[in-house]
């Protein structure tokens, strides 16, 4: 069960600014960084996590290294918007391990997709016998990334 936070003061915006860069920093450290008690830092990162305000700790994997340094942003338009197909689309989706993210849109376009793969030859296959073979996909527009001028996963809650 997911608890309430009021109000997520100047401390609790360090802290999750920290984390998001810093994600397996030490208690103690973090709290050094951010001018609180270690008890307090452990207090308020289980009380943001309480609240599913901090919802998962991971590892960032840097794509060129484990041979997928392919990007492709991919506009779909799909056949109908019935709540059945949207459903069985994105459930789809949340199984292909190749879509990194999925963006129900507005606008011309019903999805956008980030798709990560090892080479184009690579990415022809998934759009033509996988994404393109789904019953719900209409259409698809991709367009290839030439270079990743920013990445990050942080939200900009210092403000």
């Amino acid at each position: 069960m997911m608890e309430q936070i009021d109000h997520i003061d100047a401390i609790d915006r360090k802290i999750l600014s920290v984390l998001q860069q810093r994600g397996d920093i030490s208690h103690a450290d973090l709290a050094e960084l951010v001018g609180a008690s270690t008890a307090s830092c452990w207090r308020r990162i289980k009380a943001l996590e309480a609240a599913g305000i901090l919802v998962r700790t991971v590892r960032l994997i840097d794509p060129a290294r484990v041979g997928l340094g392919v990007n492709v942003m991919c506009s779909l338009r799909i056949r109908s918007h019935a709540h059945d197909s949207r459903s069985a689309f994105e459930a789809f989706v949340d199984t292909r391990g190749e879509i990194v993210e999925c963006f129900s849109m507005s606008g011309e376009w019903d999805y956008l997709l980030r798709v990560v793969v090892s080479d184009v030859a690579a990415y022809n296959r998934f759009l033509m016998q996988v994404l393109l073979a789904h019953p719900a996909v209409a259409q698809a527009s991709s367009h290839f990334a030439l270079a990743m001028t920013k990445y990050t996963t942080a939200l900009p809650v210092q403000l």
